[in-house]
């Protein structure tokens, strides 16, 4: 047990770091989509999308430490920050280190939103899409809980909720048709003449 320590750490800190990040993403767009719509929505409510994006980004930090110190597969730093660098299924490794470049470009972006631009925030903000993919694909071609009966049925009903919430934001984001000019009605002519005829008798 004293030997696997590292290695249950870092499986427990990855699937930690992932069910943080999707909550993130969860939690995103139901402040974006409105779903809270008519009711008070505090500060803390936004405070707390942020604070879940850090804990994503403490909990991937335990995940790839634990790694490095685990001596089962014997990761390096290289091996854990440069992506198809280790032998250890290299391609299922670098979804993982793409994704938490990708968390940690979101959360530092999101921390300096005062500082720059809607558009420049956005583009990045909309890294988290991929990010969730990724880290999909990482958790269920290298982790070695991807048999888990819990583990796929919290990614399969994360998945439908997020293909929900983003459906219901993208018709949001649609155009809508203008609508058409009103015309003030017009009386018929030979009205006003009979009109005129009255008055003046």
């Amino acid at each position: 047990m004293t030997d696997q320590v590292w290695w249950y750490t870092a499986r427990a800190g990855g699937i930690v770091a992932w069910a943080l990040m999707a909550l993130g993403v969860l939690w995103g767009l139901a402040l974006s989509t409105k779903v809270l719509k008519g009711k008070r929505r505090p500060n803390w409510i936004l405070d707390l999308h942020r604070f879940i994006g850090g804990l994503a980004v403490v909990f991937t930090g335990v995940h790839v430490l634990a790694i490095v110190a685990d001596s089962y597969v014997h990761f390096g730093l290289t091996e854990v920050l440069v992506p198809f660098t280790g032998d250890w299924h290299p391609v299922a490794v670098a979804w993982g280190i793409i994704g938490a470049y990708f968390l940690v470009a979101v959360e530092i972006t999101s921390l300096l939103r005062r500082h720059l631009s809607k558009r420049a925030w956005r583009a990045t903000h909309f890294l988290s899409f991929p990010l969730f993919v990724l880290t999909i694909v990482h958790a269920l071609s290298a982790g070695t809980d991807r048999e888990s009966f819990l583990l796929r049925w919290g990614v399969i009903a994360t998945c439908v909720a997020v293909t929900v919430l983003t459906f219901i934001r993208v018709r949001q984001a649609e155009p809508r048709p203008a609508a058409p000019a009103s015309r003030a009605p017009r009386t018929p002519e030979r009205v006003l003449v009979g009109a005129g005829t009255r008055e003046s008798s």
